[in-house]
């Protein structure tokens, strides 16, 4: 199922706070009590455990409902192509993917880590314009796609690519998913164990 980020959401209400500045703030402060369970989860070291789980279902669920909410009494009140309209119907729109995260502790609530790991492919892209052709300047973003995976997972990149590039030849297509970065990790483990 397709995931929307609250980051999103949050940065929608914040280009609201200059029309709408109560209204925006009181969405702003709501959604911060998301982050706050996140945060509590992270203190806790229960990130992407049941316990990390359960605290969403509770403490998420009850802001997530409190959001709805405001959402219904504030919506009234404003344009659909306001800023703080557009602000809500992001809400409206994107509620089933914003509540994605719910049912799975290893989603997180925002994708902040993907669109800073994509802000460096957006720079080599404009850096690969004149690469020589269009499918080696593909096979080199292909590349550094693996790369940025290894280093996001904490996984050395050579270390990685030697042995995967050994056991690539000899996978079959269905356990290609095995030799993905955090896998190859946790296999890497648990042979050195």
């Amino acid at each position: 199922m397709p995931v929307a980020s609250w980051s999103h959401a949050r940065r929608k209400l914040f280009d609201a706070l200059d029309s709408a500045p109560v209204e925006a703030r009181e969405g702003l402060d709501i959604i911060l009590e998301l982050f706050m369970v996140e945060r509590l989860a992270a203190d806790r070291k229960i990130l992407g455990t049941a316990a990390h789980l359960k605290l969403r279902r509770v403490y998420s669920t009850r802001a997530i409902n409190k959001l709805l909410r405001w959402r219904l009494r504030v919506q009234k009140l404003f344009e659909p192509k306001s800023v703080m309209g557009q602000a809500l119907t992001y809400l409206k729109n994107q509620s089933k993917r914003l509540r994605a995260f719910l049912r799975d502790p290893l989603i997180p609530i925002h994708n902040n880590a993907s669109e800073a790991a994509l802000r460096i492919v957006a720079l080599a892209r404009k850096n690969t314009l004149f690469f020589g052709n269009p499918a080696a300047a593909r096979k080199l973003m292909v590349l550094y796609s693996l790369v940025a995976t290894c280093v996001r997972h904490d996984v050395n990149p050579q270390a990685y690519l030697a042995d995967v590039l050994m056991r690539i030849q000899d996978c079959r297509l269905e356990d290609i998913k095995d030799l993905l970065p955090h896998r190859w990790k946790m296999r890497a483990a648990n042979a050195s164990a």
